[in-house]
């Protein structure tokens, strides 16, 4: 390939070394020298390469429109240590890789960035490091990983977080079995009106339905109900909602969930009572009219007080986990670009990565099986360091969303476990409707977010019965290789495979082929009403609708055979 290199600081000397092929697949190797410490400038690497055979585009961030795009508004992944993952790919019309580029460095702020050249037919590629200021330093090295291997898109993309695991020093965090298991996440369901008696009374159903664990979010920390974080920061609890915060997680305790708790890492409203004592320790530009702002943890004592609160909930409260928010709002702007000597960090990267490491350790120290999560965008592999629990963005009553984001996490997160966003839906939409939340973040850990004492008896029938379905399931929906079809739309038929067991998932493709597979179950969103089975023939079946009763049984007839099947129902070959 023909590499070109532009800009950087003056008189800075960019190079690429030690090119090789290992396993067919392209890697090299850049580096950067200054001639002196100081702020690195941004600089590219641009190639091209033919478009044969290019139908679209993958990127972690990349969520609906995934078009080729032209050169001169290129498609673009963004990285950096608290937002994405530096992998960008091109996909055949048939699902195959075409090519797959990766940077070893998931923690410098980094763009991937690829466009149609209408002049000759080619794709231009920019490689684009620094594109947010850093601290200062002396020599930079990095290795681009290029993969055009003709293998199905995802093999590509396992291939590549398997690399950053092995080779790039990214060694995902201990997953403990709580993580893997259905949650009730009150965000939805109460946003910030928080009560311990109705908490209680909805812990007490969620269990005996399939769920584990309760996270209270949002509102705990404040009395005001009108959302924001001005009130952030001093999290300390507000009575009013929560009396006596240490026996309110016993009383959840004695329900048999265990318990997590909500917090905004980096932020510090103007309302807390800290905000005097870190005003002057601020990543956003102060005078804004802003009611919150990050904290800089570039300071030790930034840290130190943020790590001291986390403890108090695991130690002192009892929480078996803390869902971490809004890391990828640690951004530099403003006086924060300016040095302060008081700073025992400059690189806020480096910062942020010492916060994460040190929260996890100590909170590990307490309970090594604590619960940590973290959720979109801040999903990449620096971010499996510390997390073991990554969910989906928010999307309320997305089921489209819910499911790329899902699927999306599943293919760059390894075994660390991937949750769904929380679903919700409205009681006057129809049972099979409500199905569909469902069966969308079926390859993910469900999270629940629906006041259960007030469900409709059909709702929570099938609500009760997907639920066991997947808990009877979870060893191929959550360690089965994931085959994901047609990502340019939206995932049209999703898999999970292992020990000759698959289940499937119809969203707009009807027809399952089960010819490789001694048991199958596929599971009809198509919106239609029946599904078309191949390589079937002779087996009996079972067919269930969404609440789990039986409609139908039979014989396969036919080698190509359409059955009936509800929406969001399923069939069973026996």
């Amino acid at each position: 390939m023909d590499f070109q290199i532009t800009g950087g600081n003056p008189n800075s000397n960019i190079y690429i070394s030690n090119e090789r092929k290992t396993n067919g697949v392209l890697l090299f190797d850049v580096h950067m020298i200054l001639d002196g410490e100081s702020i690195p400038k941004e600089f590219r690497i641009s190639f091209s390469t033919p478009d044969v055979d290019i139908y679209s585009v993958w990127s972690p961030c990349i969520r609906y429109d995934r078009c080729i795009g032209p050169n001169w508004s290129k498609r673009t992944t963004w990285s950096r240590l608290a937002s994405w993952m530096p992998l960008h790919a091109l996909v055949s019309a048939s699902g195959k890789n075409r090519m797959t580029v990766a940077i070893s460095d998931a923690k410098t702020p980094i763009e991937l960035r690829s466009g149609e050249c209408e002049e000759n037919a080619n794709i231009q590629w920019e490689i684009k490091f620094f594109t947010i200021p850093i601290a200062p330093i002396k020599h930079y090295k990095a290795t681009i990983r290029i993969d055009t291997r003709n293998i199905p898109y995802y093999d590509a993309i396992y291939d590549t977080v398997a690399w950053w695991e092995t080779e790039c020093g990214y060694i995902p965090a201990y997953v403990p079995e709580q993580a893997k298991l259905p949650m009730n996440s009150l965000w939805y369901s109460y946003h910030q009106q928080l009560d311990v008696e109705d908490i209680i009374k909805e812990c007490e159903l969620s269990k005996p339905l399939g769920m584990d664990t309760v996270i209270v979010d949002d509102g705990w920390q404040t009395e005001d109900n009108n959302r924001g974080y001005q009130f952030c920061g001093d999290w300390e609890v507000a009575p009013a909602k929560i009396p006596d915060m240490k026996d309110f997680v016993r009383r959840v305790h004695e329900t048999g969930m265990k318990i997590m708790l909500w917090f905004s890492v980096p932020f510090m409203g103007t309302g807390a009572k800290s905000y005097a004592r870190f005003c002057d320790m601020l990543l956003d530009e102060t005078g804004n009219k802003k009611t919150y702002f990050s904290l800089d943890p570039r300071y030790k004592e930034v840290r130190d007080y943020l790590i001291a609160i986390y403890a108090k909930a695991v130690e002192e409260w009892g929480f078996d986990g803390l869902k971490l928010d809004f890391i990828d709002s640690f951004v530099l702007k403003g006086k924060s670009l300016e040095y302060d000597e008081r700073r025992d960090y400059q690189s806020l990267e480096d910062a942020v990565d010492t916060l994460m490491t040190d929260v996890t350790d100590t909170l590990r120290a307490i309970n090594p099986d604590v619960l940590i999560e973290f959720r979109q965008s801040y999903v990449g592999p620096a971010i499996r360091k510390y997390g073991n629990m990554l969910r989906a963005a928010d999307c309320p009553s997305d089921a489209i969303r819910n499911k790329q984001d899902v699927i999306n996490l599943r293919l760059t997160s390894g075994t660390t476990a991937v949750h769904s966003d929380m679903i919700m839906w409205n009681h006057d939409d129809t049972v099979e409707s409500a199905a569909m939340q469902f069966v969308s973040i079926l390859y993910s850990v469900p999270q629940i977010s629906m006041k259960l004492a007030t469900l409709p008896a059909d709702h929570k029938k099938m609500l009760a019965f997907y639920l066991s379905f997947w808990r009877d399931n979870r060893g191929t929906l959550l360690n089965g290789k994931l085959i994901a079809a047609n990502p340019e739309s939206s995932y049209s038929i999703v898999c999970a495979e292992k020990d000759g067991f698959a289940i499937f998932t119809a969203y707009t493709e009807r027809m399952i082929d089960c010819s490789a597979y001694a048991k199958v179950i596929a599971i009809n969103a198509t919106w239609r009403t029946s599904l078309i089975l191949k390589g079937a023939h002779g087996k009996a079946y079972r067919v269930l609708d969404c609440m789990g009763n039986v409609q139908k049984e039979g014989i396969v007839s036919e080698a190509l055979c359409e059955i009936d099947i509800p929406l969001c129902g399923m069939i069973q070959l026996l």
